[in-house]
């Protein structure tokens, strides 16, 4: 049995992105456990926070922690952009883009879950007949 954030394709991608950024920490050399120590905190972020918002049920809670979900993942890319030119790593390619595209599908998501909380609820005082009557 999966969970519901299990099934989102950003999750996926999130996850993808992790496996990316922890194998480039991974490389760093030992004097720059800080870096590597923050760059996995920071991509652990983007995971956690967009399974913590699938996971409310609250339209504004839901956009709350999708919005810490994308500050974690362009925190991330800065993390990369550090290790780029400090001379760390090479090739962030692949990170980059992976973080590029969660950013864009979380981007989407705060939208719909903002649209959603703006939305007239029902009530409960209609007849249950779907006549509108």
């Amino acid at each position: 049995m999966r969970f519901h954030f299990e099934k989102l394709d950003a999750y996926a991608k999130a996850i993808a992105m992790v496996v990316c950024i922890d194998s480039l920490a991974s490389d760093l050399p030992p004097g720059r456990a800080y870096i590597r120590d923050q760059i996995r905190r920071s991509a652990n972020s983007v995971v956690l926070n967009l399974a913590e918002g699938a996971g409310e049920f609250s339209p504004a809670e839901k956009a709350r922690f999708y919005r810490i979900a994308k500050r974690s993942a362009t925190e991330t890319a800065a993390q990369l952009t550090v290790m780029e030119e400090l001379g760390l790593v090479r090739d962030t390619k692949e990170g980059r883009e992976l973080l590029h595209r969660v950013v864009s599908m979380l981007v989407k998501m705060i939208a719909t879950a903002e649209r959603s909380r703006l939305r007239p609820h029902h009530t409960g005082t209609g007849t249950g007949t779907g006549t509108g009557r």
